[in-house]
């Protein structure tokens, strides 16, 4: 490129690279000022390492086929800490117990269970694929007449509540009609059982210690020991499921 120069030379400056880019840091801040720089929202991935400190929930279980309880402790990481994204996510999963049994599978379920809570995403379909798997010999009923197939479908219960602590499940909620459905048909069965008859005074309308009748068998929707015979339909007292619609 060639310049003409029609004046007289009177003085000259070399023009450093760096003289060049100063200004363009001197307004580099301005433009910064009126551009707020918005944070990066993290999601639950693989490539998150793992912090010094978790916080977490033990669970006891206790159950009629093993003869020691078992100690479940799931430890959160939480993402996006003191932000309005603030979450709190699964990472990592724990067993303990004094019965060696079945050390081998519960150290294989902790990992894999463990891998997947890493892996991100929707980790909810867990709770379901648990709570599915049945004991050839099997299930039992745990304090409040729910019944359990499998230890493997306790523990599934235990992440679940677990989850809904946390607020990644969330229960849905009965509404003011079915709420009210339940507590006259339970008011219509202890009348029905009730009366004043001998057997009811002998003590056949009280509810045993799960807040059921004596009698209830198992609701096949809510997994709950509250379905009994009522005009002629099996109901149950605990979420309203009627065989007769």
């Amino acid at each position: 490129m060639t310049i003409k120069i029609e004046k007289k030379i009177k003085g000259y400056q070399v023009v450093k690279p760096e003289d060049k880019a100063a200004p363009a840091a001197a307004a580099a801040p301005e433009k910064k000022a009126a551009e707020p720089r918005q944070a990066e929202i993290i999601q639950m991935h693989e490539s998150v390492e793992r912090p010094e400190a978790l916080v977490g929930s033990t669970f006891k279980i206790k159950s009629p086929l093993f003869e020691h309880a078992l100690y479940v402790t799931i430890n959160d990481i939480v993402l996006n800490q003191g932000t309005p994204h603030e979450q709190r996510r699964p990472f990592e999963i724990f067993i303990n117990s004094k019965n060696m049994d079945h050390f081998q599978w519960i150290v294989a379920l902790t990992r894999i269970i463990s891998a997947v809570f890493r892996k991100g995403g929707d980790v909810t379909f867990l709770v379901e694929e648990m709570k599915a798997v049945f004991d050839p010999r099997g299930g039992y009923f745990k304090a409040g007449g729910v019944y359990m197939p499998s230890i493997v479908a306790e523990i599934g219960a235990v992440i679940e509540q677990h989850m809904k602590n946390i607020g990644l499940i969330h229960d849905p909620e009965m509404d003011e009609a079915q709420k009210k459905l339940i507590a006259e048909k339970r008011a219509a069965y202890e009348q029905s059982v009730g009366g004043k008859s001998e057997e009811a005074k002998a003590g056949k309308g009280e509810m045993n210690a799960s807040g059921f009748p004596p009698g209830a068998t198992l609701c096949a929707k809510c997994n709950t020991q509250a379905l009994v015979l009522m005009d002629g339909c099996q109901t149950c007292l605990n979420c309203g499921y009627s065989k007769c619609g």
